[in-house]
């Protein structure tokens, strides 16, 4: 396939991706409520855009419960990532959720009951102390919501490394089909939860959650598989690194977020640890060659 179409699309839908947490916090509502609208205006997006280009491809009875099991993990990882961005930032939660490609090796490994590549073994323990760094454990224990957020954020990483896993045993079915019912379930499970009143939402509400739902979840997702399809997974990885950059600028030109120089150096960390771990050529245990296991971010 052409290679530079993909590049785009990757690049796109990384930006685009960067700027989810700002719409989030825009939107005013809390994480539940922007986690079943996005599930909800991004399901019929998906499903609409499945039924356009007549992709559906009937489900048994094993590809029905590992797209709930898919849908479990990511909308708690939706959950988890939202809070977290209210609590500590969406440049400190963004980069500590970019953790999950060392969660999603070692689960990977524990699944096929193999050893996982030990010469990851120094860029795991440079995300530890980035991590560490980052929450500023040690020279912010005045602020436990900070904590808090730093432990939402990992636990996102966590659930999306779980979804990954259980995606993986979908190959046969189109994207938009497996996201698609994966929020239909999220709406079935979130809204007896919900209570607001849509009467009261405001233009800038309706306006915030209409972007996460329409572009951060049907185009984002349509782009990103459009990429996976043309890409190489050495180059999804490096252009992922779009992400938390996006959201990082986003952070600080929109919010005026204020870091301290220790919180900058386990950021810088973090991301040096996910950068190296990428350049040994290690991917995730068992995928293919063209990426085809690598999953959308939040």
């Amino acid at each position: 396939m052409d290679k530079s179409g993909g590049v785009w699309r990757m690049v796109s839908a990384m930006g685009l991706s960067g700027t989810i947490g700002a719409f989030a916090v825009f939107s005013g509502q809390s994480p539940l409520t922007v986690v079943l609208f996005r599930c909800l205006i991004g399901a019929v997006a998906l499903l609409g855009w499945l039924w356009y280009t007549g992709g559906w491809t009937k489900l048994d009875r094993s590809a029905g419960a590992w797209i709930a099991a898919g849908a479990a993990a990511i909308i708690g990882n939706w959950l988890c990532l939202f809070s977290a961005f209210s609590l500590c930032g969406i440049s400190i939660a963004t980069v500590i959720y970019h953790v999950q490609p060392f969660m999603l090796v070692l689960l990977a490994a524990l699944a096929q009951r193999q050893a996982p590549d030990w010469r990851q073994a120094p860029f795991l323990l440079l995300a530890f102390v980035g991590v560490a760094l980052t929450s500023g454990i040690n020279v912010n224990a005045h602020q436990p919501a900070l904590l808090q957020g730093v432990l939402l954020a990992l636990a996102a990483g966590f659930l999306y490394a779980l979804a990954t896993l259980a995606t993986r045993k979908l190959k046969a079915y189109p994207p938009a089909q497996i996201a698609g019912l994966q929020l239909v379930i999220g709406v079935i499970v979130l809204a007896p939860m919900a209570t607001f009143e849509v009467g009261k939402f405001s233009a800038q509400a309706w306006g915030s959650l209409l972007v996460v739902g329409l572009v951060h979840t049907g185009l984002v997702y349509n782009l990103m598989y459009g990429a996976f399809q043309r890409l190489r997974a050495e180059t999804i990885a490096s252009l992922s690194f779009i992400y938390p950059a996006v959201a990082l600028a986003t952070d600080l030109l929109l919010f005026n977020a204020k870091l301290g120089p220790l919180q900058w150096l386990g950021m810088a960390l973090l991301l040096a640890s996910v950068l190296g771990n990428q350049r040994i050529g290690q991917t995730v245990r068992g995928s293919t060659a063209d990426g085809q296991s690598v999953r959308p971010q939040a």
